[in-house]
């Protein structure tokens, strides 16, 4: 995670954890896939090296904030549909699940545009649905807080088991897109 983790409690270690994986099952797995599904290596790769530089350079301060901002925004615009992808594999994972359809579709309805990214919100609130545990809070960059919008309702207390289970989760979403995409790259071309 990218906040510091110096005097984390094990229920902010847990949160930061769950919010990361949902996060990166956009970042890391669904829109690779997606860009190579509809443009092979090349252009996975393409969007693997914007993602890479927001990574490395996306941060609000003096140091980066014009090189860092392009590359936040590029990185806002080459998620955007992946991103919508993802909320839609989790409403489709919350089938099978506790959370369910209708508490996953009102957790991201209701909370995504409150994040302060306009893609991370979603997979952050249909894990948080899905889990029916409240993600966001307070979080220490460099020593300096950033208050985040409350993502969900704590129906759960945070525990370990929510790693797991938000794994669990990135697994099924990776799958279910995996499927998605061979279907549609066979029945296309």
């Amino acid at each position: 995670v990218g906040r510091d983790t110096d005097h984390l409690s094990e229920r902010e270690m847990v949160r930061g954890t769950v919010e990361t994986v949902a996060e990166n099952t956009v970042d890391g797995i669904i829109a690779p896939l997606f860009y190579g599904f509809i443009g092979g290596p090349p252009l996975a790769m393409a969007y693997k090296a914007i993602n890479t530089l927001d990574s490395m350079l996306g941060y609000k301060n003096d140091k980066y904030l014009y090189l860092g901002w392009a590359s936040a925004r590029i990185d806002d615009l080459a998620n955007y549909l992946p991103a919508r992808i993802t909320g839609l594999l989790f409403l489709f994972v919350s089938l099978f699940s506790p959370g369910g359809v209708k508490s996953t579709w009102n957790t991201i309805k209701t909370y995504a545009p409150l994040h302060p990214s306009p893609n991370s919100g979603i997979p952050e609130a249909a894990v948080a649905g899905l889990l029916k545990i409240q993600l966001g809070g307070s979080n220490y960059y460099g020593g300096i807080v950033s208050n985040r919008p409350l993502i969900g309702e704590r129906q759960n207390e945070l525990q370990i088991k929510h790693i797991y289970h938000s794994l669990y989760l990135m697994l099924a979403v990776t799958w279910s897109a995996w499927f998605l995409g061979f279907i549609i790259t066979v029945f296309v071309t």
